[in-house]
């Protein structure tokens, strides 16, 4: 069992209000004692309940982060660049994955209010997030992470999808293709509403260029695989070039083409979308998207300590960061090594 403050004020012959103040105020105690209470505290191991005091000043000493998949490569990224605002304001951060489901989401918000973190970071699964109204009410500043806000006083970090989903598909126009699908999902994710319209955007400059569209579940190397197998099922024209929601997807189709013995990207030219550092490793390497992942972590957690700072009085900001174009060799025969 762990010491208690009782026992080490016991121990070192002092009062509890003595080991209060060498814990927190430690220039309130002479040498003399605050040495003799060190060494008890060495003697018996005690450990600080710091959740317990935080808990009673109203605010924990963490950081939360939530995001629809913490197993993401992407989220990963982003969470580090989030970590490292964290610790220069001596936090703990926390990463909590969604699951990409509404209810999870708020369940875990919910629990995130009860734990009284100092702010939240969250990369939405839908438009309707009911636990914002009452995080709100708690005085709990909310950042929204890779979505931008349509609200003025909410502060977001996010990337111009629409313009990420139009530099993919102009990239396969550009080699030649005319025939596309777009692989995404779920469709109650904005951000993958927003990469399939600007990549529609692009398709409708064109005249002789069709983009067909696969929902799938989830954004993972299986649902991609899967929408690999519905790919080869067109039966008339199958597809050429292929534009994915996220990376993972994208790794999956290609990874099911290899298996199946067809080529990439002579049998289907693919553009991901994040550009995690599996991408460049890929069987072929994947051309992608590329967002600034650890550079949103960063920017968002900066905007929420500005709020954690000046409660009431800081001005609201919505952030949008240009993707950019990453060519490899699922798109580009000639592709040789770099970037």
């Amino acid at each position: 069992m762990a010491a208690s403050m009782r026992e080490v004020a016991a121990l070192a012959g002092v009062s509890m209000g003595t080991i209060s103040n060498v814990l927190n105020r430690p220039d309130m105690v002479s040498d003399a004692t605050r040495e003799r209470v060190e060494a008890a505290i060495a003697q018996l191991g005690f450990v600080r309940n710091d959740a317990a005091r935080q808990l009673r000043a109203g605010q924990s000493r963490m950081l939360a982060v939530v995001v629809l998949d913490a197993r993401n490569p992407f989220f990963l990224d982003v969470a580090a660049g989030a970590e490292s605002v964290a610790d220069a304001h001596d936090l703990l951060m926390v990463l909590v994955g969604s699951g990409e489901s509404e209810e999870r989401e708020n369940r875990q918000l919910r629990l995130l209010m009860e734990q009284r973190v100092q702010g939240i970071l969250l990369s939405p699964v839908g438009e309707n997030i009911p636990m914002l109204e009452k995080l709100d009410r708690q005085g709990t500043p909310v950042v929204l992470l890779d979505r931008g806000s349509r609200a003025p006083g909410r502060s977001s970090v996010a990337v111009d999808d629409v313009h990420g989903g139009r530099l993919a598909a102009r990239h396969l126009m550009d080699l030649g293709h005319r025939n596309l699908v777009f692989v995404g999902g779920p469709e109650s994710i904005r951000q993958v509403r927003d990469r399939r319209a600007g990549a529609l955007d692009a398709v409708a400059e064109s005249a002789s260029t069709r983009m067909s569209t696969i929902w799938s579940p989830s954004l993972t190397i299986e649902a991609g695989a899967k929408a690999a197998g519905r790919i080869l099922d067109m039966s008339d024209e199958p597809p050429t070039g292929a534009v994915c929601a996220n990376d993972l997807l994208a790794l999956g189709v290609l990874q099911e083409y290899i298996q199946r013995g067809l080529r990439v990207p002579d049998d289907l030219a693919i553009v991901g979308y994040d550009d995690i550092d599996y991408a460049a490793g890929a069987a072929v390497p994947l051309t992608s998207i590329a967002q600034p992942r650890a550079e949103l972590g960063h920017a968002a957690a900066e905007l929420l300590f500005e709020q954690v700072n000046a409660p009431g009085g800081t001005e609201f900001r919505q952030m949008t960061f240009t993707p950019s174009l990453v060519v490899r060799g699922s798109t580009d025969h000639g592709w040789r090594g770099g970037v």
